[in-house]
């Protein structure tokens, strides 16, 4: 790349969105923040539209990205991802029409491999023909499916605009493991019994090369699976968190206990395989931590 190119990178401050703007600054974009605290270089909240609009005006953006969150710890019940899924929903809009006014190429979405589910699929690979956002959810799991399907479409749907959406397994690495090797130390961290149950992840250096990849590869209107090789439990990653970090082994609990803990519950009660052979094929991502193991130890290092 010649000439530096304008990234709007919504969710600039967050865990994820720091290892983005790394990735980008360090492949030469000008990566500008955009969120509500005073150490962005936009200072505007996505859920307000005429605040948004006017603290982009005037400014030329060739990409957006919105790895925009409401979350500053894990979720634990389902209320604790309302905020969040209002950003999914009227966020994206009122960005998407941020997007129109500075002139942008191409959008880019932050999406979840969720959004396929909260449910076992057994040993079945979805690939990112199978439906998404689909019905069928209890209510409260309908919201959030509902809402990133609708963050996706807003997306790859908006004319004039190169969309296109991420959808990344759980996330792990430097900036969110390091809260877990805390819960671990101090002994408040069991580990839920898998049962046979897996989940997809991504290291978040990983994920956030993905993005910047995006910025200029895959196809526009499309979404791409972003998880690594190898599917695993959530009690076992807390398990292989502990072994890495050197932490007290963690107590296993039947997953039932977590009942109380009613979004947590429906995540560690769900089981997926996802195939990441699009974003190979299409974006030319291939995963340096193939699995939990690898990346973790790589922290360590």
């Amino acid at each position: 790349m010649t000439d530096t190119k304008n990234v709007l990178l919504a969710g600039a401050s967050g865990a994820f969105g720091r290892h983005i703007a790394a990735e980008l600054t360090a492949a030469g974009y000008r990566v500008l923040g955009l969120g509500r605290g005073p150490g962005n270089s936009v200072v505007a909240d996505l859920m307000d539209r005429s605040e948004l609009l006017r603290a982009v005006d005037g400014l030329r953006i060739d990409t957006v990205v919105h790895a925009a969150t409401a979350l500053r710890h894990a979720p634990m019940k389902h209320a604790d991802m309302a905020a969040t899924d209002a950003l999914r929903t009227t966020g994206t809009a009122n960005l998407v029409e941020a997007a129109r006014i500075t002139g942008a190429r191409r959008m880019i979405a932050e999406s979840m491999v969720f959004g396929y589910g909260y449910r076992d699929m057994g040993e079945r690979i979805v690939t990112e023909d199978d439906a998404f956002g689909p019905a069928g959810q209890d209510r409260h799991s309908q919201r959030h499916v509902d809402a990133m399907r609708t963050k996706e479409k807003l997306i790859t749907g908006a004319d004039g605009v190169e969309g296109i959406a991420l959808r990344f397994g759980l996330f792990y690495g430097p900036g969110g493991t390091e809260a877990l090797v805390e819960l671990l130390n101090k002994r408040k961290l069991p580990a839920v019994a898998d049962r046979g149950r897996v989940l997809p992840w991504v290291e978040l250096t990983d994920a956030a090369r993905a993005v910047a990849l995006a910025v200029e590869g895959g196809r526009p209107g499309q979404a791409y699976n972003i998880v690594d090789d190898t599917p695993m439990g959530f009690g076992a990653h807390v398990h292989a968190v502990a072994a890495a970090f050197g932490t007290p082994t963690p107590m296993t609990v039947p997953a039932w206990l977590t009942r109380p803990m009613s979004y947590a519950h429906k995540m560690f009660t769900t089981s997926m395989r996802v195939s990441n052979a699009k974003a190979r094929a299409e974006l030319g991502w291939i995963p340096r931590h193939r699995d939990c193991a690898a990346g973790l130890v790589a922290m360590r290092a």
